[in-house]
Order: C-alpha cells, then structure tokens, then sequence
C-alpha cells in the first residue's frame, strides 16, 4: 500500500513541460477539505488532478459547511467548495447563488447522500419479502424483532422515530433499539453481517460500513417531500411513511474562479463520484489505515474509468502514463 503514491507519481511527473503550459491559465487554486473521510479523500483527488493534468498550485484549506459558505459570502474564498450537503448549509448558500457569488458546478456524489432502513443482501436473497417495510411488518422473527435507531441527537433520530410511529413498528412486533453512540450502531450491523445473522436498521453512506457490507436497502415506498419534511420535526403530531429522499451535495466554486478558470471549472462539472464507489474506497481505507492521500491513489489507480472521463484532452495527455498503467 505504502508503494501505490510512488507509483502514481511517478505516472503523474510523465509530461511536467505539458502541466505548465496549462499552469499560466490555472495559477492559484484554494480548496476545501471538510472534516470528514469522504470530503478528504474527494478533495485529495480533485488537488491531484488540479496539480498534475491542468498544472495548478492547489493550496487546500481545512474547514466545515458553515465555516466554508460564510467565507465566501464574507470573503470570497475559498475559490472551490468541495461536498457540500445542502441539507446543511440552510438558506445561505441559495443566497449567494441567487446574489451570484456562487456557481454549482455538479453533484459531487451520486446519488448523493443515501439514507434508509437496510437488511443484510444474504437475508434479502433468502427472504426476498423483507425487502419491503410490508414484508417485514408481516415477519418481524425474520429480523430478530428488532429494529436499530440512530443515537440520541442525530437527525435521522428523530425521523427514524416518527417513520416508526407511523408504521407501529413496536404493535407489529419489532423493539426499536435505540443505539446509544454511531460505534453501536455500526458495530450492530458488523457483528450480525459477521455470524450471517439478522440484522434491520437505519444507516447512511457514503460510510465504510456500507462500503464493508453488502446491505440491500429496504423499499419504504414512494418519497414524500412533505411528509418527510414533517417527519424532520420531533414535535410532529401526526407523522406519515416517506422513504429518505438523496441528500444533494455538490462542489461549488466562485463566480470569479469559474470566470476565470473555465477548463478547471470544467473538470469541477464532470467530476462526480459514484456514491456507492466512494463507500467502498473508505471501507479499504479503513482495512489499510491508510492516509486519505492513499485513498485518492487507490481510487485513481482503481477507477480509471470514472474519472478518465472528467479531464480534457491537455490533460489526459499530462497523466497518459498513470491512464496507461
């Protein structure tokens, strides 16, 4: 593992004279790196394509949703914003869209954050009707009549508990248990997934355990924005059965770097990893402690199909040699 960011840079310095001729057009670039695995690893990969296929001088700058938007509203940097939830950043961000100091340039993952109820795929192929919320209602012994929560303060708690209320999960007979920490929960699936045991509840990716396990998430019928927006709402008296829509997150950049960096603002709109993709790399950076560089090298020495696409001609010929590896 410790030899893969040797052997990429040695594909990457292939063309130094072709990155510089690019560089005149690129200069100066600051990019976000949120505090999270899968930001890291996105903004490890975009500094890599940024420096060695368009000849940019990438300066990354450490930061979380709310910090990063009101830097750009206040100061008009950082020039990108990398996986931004836009669930999270409230009405701020369409704000600086609408005042026209923000462009989006596209999502960043697809489909975007997934959120849901999931069993393990082995108890789905054995039992197909639980994967539905009708099928397992009928046959909660088929999920050890148990049902795990997200902890205490989470959001997805309090939407879990009103999707509970709704479908009477406790009168069907299954025991909402309540995961006292994110390590509970995650620790739940692994060690039912592990024995080939049952396992129903909440989880979310792109995460390492999605990307460890393969889980097959459960049909909760059509999504309803409203009730799903009620459901969002502890104090919700009367709370209805919606399935978790996909959180949207994208990158972003000033309105002043996309004018003046069209070729890196086209890289920006074609760099879009699958959700499921970005899943598994975490789960192998997790396997290998590895660095979130050493994620980046992984996934672009794994992925070249994906991303392959996302660079103009100048720069696929820059990293010709690590495509051809």
């Amino acid at each position: 593992m410790k030899k893969l960011p040797l052997m990429l840079a040695a594909g990457a310095v292939a063309a130094p004279m072709a990155a510089q001729a690019q560089s005149d057009g690129c200069g100066e670039v600051s990019i976000t790196e949120m505090n999270w695995a899968s930001s890291q690893v996105v903004t490890s990969v975009a500094s890599f394509l940024m420096q060695q296929g368009y000849g940019c001088e990438v300066n990354v700058v450490s930061s979380d949703t709310i910090p990063a938007i009101t830097s750009v509203a206040e100061n008009g940097e950082p020039d990108i914003v990398t996986e931004l939830w836009l669930n999270s950043t409230g009405d701020t961000y369409t704000q600086l869209k609408e005042a026209g100091k923000v462009v989006e340039a596209a999502p960043v993952l697809d489909p975007g954050g997934v959120e849901g109820w999931w069993i393990p795929t082995y108890l789905a192929e054995e039992h197909p009707e639980l994967t539905t919320i009708e099928g397992i209602l009928a046959n909660p012994e088929l999920v050890d009549g148990r049902f795990y929560n997200c902890p205490e303060g989470w959001g997805c708690r309090v939407v879990s508990d009103n999707l509970s209320a709704a479908l009477d999960l406790e009168g069907n007979g299954i025991e909402v248990f309540n995961s006292g920490s994110g390590q509970v929960l995650a620790t739940s699936m692994a060690d039912a997934v592990l024995n080939e045991e049952p396992w129903f509840g909440y989880y979310w990716g792109p995460t390492v355990p999605l990307g460890k396990y393969d889980m097959t998430k459960i049909d909760l019928g059509e999504v309803n924005e409203e009730i799903h927006n009620a459901n969002q709402n502890a104090d919700n008296d009367n709370p209805g059965v919606s399935d978790f829509p996909a959180a949207p997150i994208v990158t972003a950049t000033t309105t002043t770097f996309q004018e003046s960096n069209p070729e890196v603002f086209a890289l920006l709109q074609n760099m879009t990893f699958k959700t499921s993709d970005m899943s598994s790399v975490l789960a192998w950076k997790d396997e290998n402690n590895a660095s979130a560089e050493e994620a980046a090298v992984y996934y672009l020495t794994n992925y070249q199909d994906e991303w392959a696409g996302w660079l103009n001609d100048a720069a696929r010929d820059n990293l010709s040699a690590l495509l051809s590896q």
